[in-house]
C-alpha cells in the first residue's frame, strides 16, 4: 500500500516507513506540486496539512480530479483546528483528522484504521449487502480515536501500562499491575481507568471476602 506525503515534517515520514503496511513514495511541499504528484503517483493514502505556500490542502482535493479523489484516502495533518476546517474537510470526504501536535501513536491509529478499512473492502464481493461492524470500518465512523491522557499522565507510561496490561492475560488489580510497571498502586489506577475511559481496558468488579470488591483489569479485544 503506497501513501502519498505532503508537507509534513520529516518526522511523520519516518513514522510512516516503520509502519509495516505503508510505503512512502513522494513528498510535495505546494499546493501545485502536491496536485501534479497525486495525479502522476496515484497513491492509496496521503497526509494533508492544510497550509501550504500556494493554496490550501483544501484546495488541493478540489483540483484533484474527481475519479481519483473517489478513490483516495486522506489523513488530515493540519493545525487548523477551527469549526470551518473541520466541516470543510468532512464535507471533501476527509474521514482521518488529526490536529497538531500529536503523538506518533496518533498517526500509528490512523494508518491502522486505514489499513483495516483496505482489508474489509478486499474481502467484501461486490453486490454484498455489508453488516454494521463492516459498514462502520470503511466509513470510520466508529472508529477508535487517539485520546492523550489527561495531565498528570505521561503517554510513553500508558504505552507501558497498556503492554504490562496486554502481557498479564487474565487481568490484574491495580495493586499488581502496578508491581508490573513499578510504580505506585494510585498511579496505576489512574492509568487503567483511563484504558478503560477510551475503550482499550475493561473492568470487571470481583466479589469474595468481607469488604469492598476487588477491580480487575483487562486489555480490550482488538477491533478486527
Amino acid at each position: 500500500m503506497s501513501i502519498r506525503l505532503m508537507a509534513v515534517a520529516l518526522s511523520n515520514r519516518e513514522f510512516v516507513s516503520s509502519h509495516a503496511r505503508f510505503t512512502g513514495v513522494g513528498e510535495a511541499h505546494t499546493g501545485a506540486e502536491a496536485v501534479a504528484l497525486i495525479e502522476k503517483l496515484g497513491p492509496d493514502v496521503i497526509l494533508l496539512d492544510f497550509y501550504l505556500p500556494d493554496f490550501t490542502g483544501l484546495e488541493v482535493l478540489t483540483c484533484l480530479s474527481m475519479n481519483l479523489s473517489s478513490q483516495l484516502e486522506v489523513i488530515a495533518v493540519t493545525a487548523a483546528r477551527d469549526l470551518d476546517s473541520v466541516r470543510a474537510a468532512r464535507a471533501k470526504g476527509v474521514r482521518h483528522y488529526l490536529v497538531k501536535p500529536f503523538m506518533a501513536s496518533a498517526l500509528f491509529e490512523r494508518l491502522d484504521e486505514v489499513a483495516r478499512q483496505y482489508d474489509t473492502v478486499r474481502r467484501t464481493s461486490r453486490g454484498r449487502l455489508l453488516d454494521q461492524q463492516s459498514v462502520d470500518v470503511i466509513i470510520a465512523s466508529t472508529g477508535e480515536r487517539h485520546v492523550p491522557p489527561p495531565k498528570g499522565l505521561s503517554e510513553v507510561t500508558l504505552q507501558r501500562v497498556h503492554l504490562a496490561l496486554q502481557s498479564a492475560g487474565t487481568g490484574v488489580c491495580a495493586t499488581e499491575l502496578a508491581e508490573l510497571v513499578g510504580m505506585s498502586r494510585v498511579a496505576a489506577r489512574r492509568y487503567l481507568e483511563h484504558l478503560v475511559d477510551v475503550g482499550r481496558a475493561t473492568l470487571t468488579p470481583r466479589y469474595g471476602g468481607a469488604g469492598r470488591p476487588e477491580n480487575r483489569y483487562r486489555s480490550a479485544p482488538e477491533k478486527p
